[in-house]
């Protein structure tokens, strides 16, 4: 006896597709979007430590001969970079360590589809840039 079981399979994908498929694209979606996201906020954290650092204590440098940066010059700047690369993003830290500047930011970054239990994750950045002495004539003659 031969045994017809049409829509069998168009009953597994009616099944299949909210409970596995559509919850899987939603979570690669979020993903995605998030780490686009903590790539965009490392790099304006990683221009922010660069500007820092350029801050030199011209104080140090000309009663000491010593080229250490500013704290408070580099604080202004990395706050300041920050502000106009990633508006939403906040300056946790600027540390200052001679001539070596650490700036530690964070954003909060709503998910597209709220599939996760959260709807908002934070993610956070640290980037390092040091000061370094320039050269006495160009290498062009």
């Amino acid at each position: 006896m031969i045994r017809v079981d049409r829509g069998q399979v168009l009953a597994f994908y009616a099944v299949l597709l909210p409970v596995v498929l559509l919850p899987l694209a939603a979570y690669a979606v979020d993903a995605a979007f998030v780490s686009t996201q903590a790539a965009g906020l490392q790099a304006a954290t990683a221009q922010a430590a660069e500007a820092a650092a350029q801050q030199v204590d011209v104080g140090a440098l000309r009663s000491r001969s010593v080229l250490i940066v500013d704290s408070l010059g580099a604080r202004v700047m990395a706050t300041r970079e920050m502000r106009d690369s990633e508006p939403g993003a906040i300056v946790d830290s600027v540390v200052v360590v001679g001539s070596r500047v650490t700036i530690t930011t964070r954003e909060t970054v709503g998910l597209p589809f709220n599939f996760l239990p959260a709807q908002a994750i934070v993610i956070h950045a640290r980037a390092s840039a040091r000061l370094v002495g320039g050269y006495d004539s160009p290498s062009s003659r």
